[in-house]
């Protein structure tokens, strides 16, 4: 599934791979629940953290 992104995700690609708008990709950034580093004023994702998120939404999903 990831396998065509790099490691360091950019705002933009963690947008296009959750198939969510620009606004809702900066929240999920910005309240800290999924893992970034800020270098200056860019924001960088470890692919690892979207991972993460992923497989955490698995086990909190109601049925």
């Amino acid at each position: 599934m990831l396998n065509d992104y790099p490691d360091i995700l950019t705002v933009e690609q963690l947008a296009q791979i959750l198939g969510i708008g620009i606004n809702a990709a900066y929240r999920l950034v910005n309240d800290g629940t999924i893992g970034c580093r800020r270098i200056g004023k860019t924001i960088r994702i470890p692919k690892v953290c979207v991972t993460d998120y992923i497989n955490a939404a698995r086990f909190t999903a109601k049925r």
